[in-house]
């Protein structure tokens, strides 16, 4: 059975630096978006939640939240529906803000 990899701030990094495809999807709410995001990553509400169980099942989805786990959380269930190629940012957003970029404001 596929697992859902713990990935690091950095090395999402590098995977967006080297192009790879890598559908960010952050499970926070509308408000935490507003005070910090990484970008290209998409609010995950019902549309997009639907367009994504429209897609292959081999697409690398990278979930993200505040600290990692209601990432974590979407991340199994999206493993439940059959994808197999699933991430979590492990420590959020936070850690985004922390070890790649600090512009992004911490809250």
């Amino acid at each position: 059975m596929p697992l859902i990899r713990q990935i690091s701030a950095e090395e999402l990094k590098a995977m967006i630096d080297a192009g790879a495809p890598v559908v960010l999807v952050d499970v926070r709410t509308d408000e935490e978006r507003a005070v910090a995001r990484i970008d290209g990553s998409r609010l995950l509400d019902k549309v997009y939640h639907d367009e994504l169980l429209r897609l292959d099942r081999d697409t690398p989805l990278v979930f993200q939240c505040h600290h990692g786990v209601r990432s974590q959380m979407a991340a199994e269930y999206f493993l439940q529906q059959g994808f197999r190629n699933l991430h979590n940012l492990r420590g959020g957003i936070e850690a985004w803000s922390r070890s790649v970029d600090p512009s992004v404001p911490r809250y």
